[in-house]
């Protein structure tokens, strides 16, 4: 083809392969200037090695967008080079990460290309393909099996986070449906993952994306209100940091300071915890002062930097935060406190050192290569123990393992100690019993109590930082099915588990004597085929829960006739197979239908069963989604419900797209809250509003006033969301409200 000549693609779509040649070569420098350290002459040379073989092996294939597949493969290697300081093998595998999913290359082509450890790294992150697992959620089998390889290399998990956030920066040419799914797995796992991580810019940017897509008028409605605001915050903080600058030049320090607003998404988190405005989120943005210092003199340095904020400005002693003395898990060190402005406002201030900085952005995981950096390569060691630990069981579901997992990924802990002073990071709500499972797995088998501060408290009391917990034991105590309730880090949860299906093991030991006894009155072997009829007619998921159901008393033995034998098999009539024994592949096939098309609700269905879940009360309008449940049929839920981020994260397949059929007259249960200043004849025209103006009948009604301040909740009936937005505007007009919002309840 001749230079500056247009094909067109398998999708009709116009191209210029010269101009793409170019882009993608451009990419390609661009990944290399971002780089970070030195570069041998053979780093380089495999860079490019990796970057010709991705070229070739990508070069028939496109992204949704239209664009060639290779401008990922580049992307994720840039994000790993520039914005997670990985060097040269962590950009090789990054370019090559989906080479063997989707191309024709196999791992043992890139073990004999590139050696053992891409090919190691390219293992981790290659994809489950073609593989049935019996489990509730494909992705949280393909998370597993990401994190087995963690005992290898943590290269795979930054990686994946690379990848993950690609792919939400490139979301928009997605199907509506596939961005709820990517976003909700997103905010499930990998925020939370990147956090703990200590990717702190990465995790911040994955949760905004991952609003952006689930609630887009919410998200450009806070984005809008922050950039109106942008030129009041930054003459604020150039007033608030004067003073500062002035001391700090005097003593001397090297320093930078940066004004950086929250972003969309904590602020939006803000709104909903406290039940706010956007206006009443009082720490929109945070002032970091960020300081050259010598490792010996970090933490006496960052203290005269708090001594010189507090002479300027009163402290809030209940926000102080010293993660200098004692970091958090995940190796983030900081000094923060909330100071009272000359204007009234509190302002938050964070004081670190450049390499705190450093680690607090880019995570500890970067600083892990430097072997020499042992005392802060240590924290990233101990959590990758603790990974270790949960992934040792293999008994457990994927569902199971990944909520375990999570339980991990909490971003808030506490400090507690042992008798002889040992500390211990835990996180908050953990119980006496969880950091009895923390001591050693025997400690918290035989756990019958515990002391905390030298009083006796029961074993699911909730742990405060500072508490020194003593734990009593005895060898005849084992683990009750009932601690599951009340631990929550994911080791307790994980050695409970094991302890329990031990117990099922020796309990199914008494079943198989039983069932043998049984055979034995019956006067036939009890060999392979004789049980499996048996399995058969119980329904039982295996042998081993046939033996235990049985010692359970569950499976009645006696009350079954006594079967006839042919040739010493016994035959046992077939029991009717009832609506939960059937699969749940069944139940989905039948609500499907034969295509994939979007559940009209408010059709006249006659054979699917579906109800509005009561945990968000979706009406006509609102963004919706169907979940189809073993024996409820299909619940609808608004895409914003509290639950739809672990369902859609879960349970992907059982999600069905759902659409309002169009408006008619039957009439929804809605929640609207409001509140403002208190004032004579406010309840009345509030009522009259609602019920005269608009015709609604009302439920429910309460109204509270405290010292000048009055809240109150009505449930309503609307006929869809316009109905109920032009009620919440009218509200909202009324002097003297201050606040009006939807509530699920």
């Amino acid at each position: 083809m001749a230079n500056g000549a247009v094909a067109t693609d398998k999708a009709g779509v116009r191209v210029d392969p010269e101009r793409e040649k170019e882009e993608i070569l451009n990419r390609y420098r661009g990944l290399l200037r971002a780089i970070r350290g030195r570069r041998s002459p053979e780093d380089t040379r495999q860079i490019r090695k990796a970057f010709n073989l991705a070229v070739e092996a990508h070069k028939d294939q496109r992204r949704k967008s239209g664009e060639p597949y290779i401008y990922h493969p580049i992307a994720v290697a840039r994000i790993c080079a520039e914005e997670i300081g990985l060097g040269a093998t962590g950009v090789v595998a990054a370019l090559l990460h989906d080479t063997v999913e989707d191309t024709d290359l196999t791992l043992d082509d890139i073990r004999d290309l590139f050696g053992p450890t891409v090919a190691t790294i390219i293992d981790g992150l290659t994809k489950i393909g073609g593989m049935q697992f019996q489990t509730d959620s494909l992705q949280a089998e393909n998370f597993r099996k990401v994190l087995l390889t963690l005992s290898e290399d943590i290269r795979v998990i930054l990686i994946k986070m690379a990848d993950r956030l690609h792919n939400m920066r490139t979301l928009d040419s997605m199907a509506r449906d596939k961005q709820l799914k990517i976003a909700s797995e997103t905010l499930f796992l990998y925020a939370p993952l990147a956090h703990r991580l200590g990717l702190y810019s990465i995790k911040t940017e994955l949760e905004d994306l991952a609003l952006k897509f689930k609630e887009p008028a919410i998200y450009e409605e806070i984005a809008l209100k922050l950039k109106k605001g942008e030129a009041v915050r930054r003459r604020f903080i150039s007033r608030f940091i004067l003073p500062i600058r002035e001391a700090l030049d005097r003593e001397g320090f090297e320093y930078t300071i940066k004004g950086r607003p929250k972003s969309i998404h904590s602020i939006y988190n803000k709104m909903l915890k406290k039940h706010v405005s956007f206006e009443e989120v009082y720490d929109v943005f945070a002032i970091r002062i960020i300081i050259e210092s010598r490792p010996e003199n970090e933490k006496a340095d960052c203290w005269k930097v708090y001594s010189v904020v507090t002479d300027f400005y009163q402290p809030n002693p209940d926000r102080l935060r010293d993660w200098i003395s004692i970091p958090k898990v995940n190796g983030y060190e900081s000094l923060h406190t909330t100071v009272m402005s000359p204007g009234g406002r509190w302002v938050e201030v964070q004081i670190r050192t450049s390499r705190m900085d450093e680690v607090a952005e880019m995570g500890l995981a970067a600083h892990y290569r430097y072997k020499d950096d042992e005392e802060h390569a240590s924290a990233l060691d101990t959590w990758l123990t603790r990974v270790r630990e949960v992934l040792e069981d293999v008994g457990s579901s994927a569902v199971d393992f990944v909520h375990d997992f999570k339980l991990d990924l909490f971003s808030d802990e506490i400090v507690v100690f042992t008798p002889k002073g040992e500390m211990r990071n835990l996180p908050t709500g953990a119980t006496a019993l969880d950091f009895a499972f923390e001591i050693h797995t025997q400690v918290g088998r035989q756990c019958i109590g515990a002391k905390v501060n030298h009083r006796l408290v029961p074993l699911s009391q909730p742990l405060k930082s500072g508490d020194q917990i003593e734990i009593i034991t005895s060898k005849k105590q084992q683990p009750k099915e009932d601690w599951l309730n009340f631990v929550i880090t994911g080791k307790a949860r994980n050695r409970i588990k094991q302890s329990l299906r031990e117990q099922k093991r020796k309990l199914a030991v008494v079943g198989r004597d039983m069932v043998q006894r049984q055979f034995r009155k019956w006067g036939a072997k009890a060999d392979d085929q004789n049980i499996q009829a048996l399995v058969d007619h119980f329904r039982a998921n295996s042998v081993t829960d046939l033996h235990y159901q049985v010692a359970r008393g569950r499976y009645d033995l006696e009350a079954l006739e006594k079967p006839s034998l042919r040739g010493g098999r016994i035959v046992l009539p077939k029991r009717k197979a009832s609506s939960e024994d059937r699969s749940l592949e069944e139940v989905v096939r039948e609500i499907r239908g034969g295509d994939q098309s979007a559940l009209l609700i408010g059709d006249d269905l006659q054979k699917i069963d579906y109800k509005l879940s009561p945990c968000c009360n979706p009406i006509p309008g609102d963004d919706v989604f169907g979940f189809i449940t073993i024996n409820d049929g299909i619940k609808i839920h608004r895409v914003n419900c509290p639950n739809a981020v672990q369902l859609m994260s879960n349970f992907a397949y059982r999600i069905v797209k759902a659409r309002w059929k169009g408006k008619d007259t039957v009439e929804f249960l809605a929640g609207i809250k409001f509140s403002g200043i208190d004032d004579v004849g406010l309840v009345n025209k509030i009522t009259s509003i609602i019920s005269h103006e608009h015709n609604v009948n009302m439920r429910a009604i309460s109204f509270e006033s405290h010292d000048g301040i009055f809240e109150g909740k009505v449930m309503a009936f609307v006929h869809d969301t316009d109905h109920l937005d032009v009620l919440m505007d009218k509200l909202r007009r009324v002097n003297g409200v201050r606040s009006v919002e939807r509530v699920d309840h």
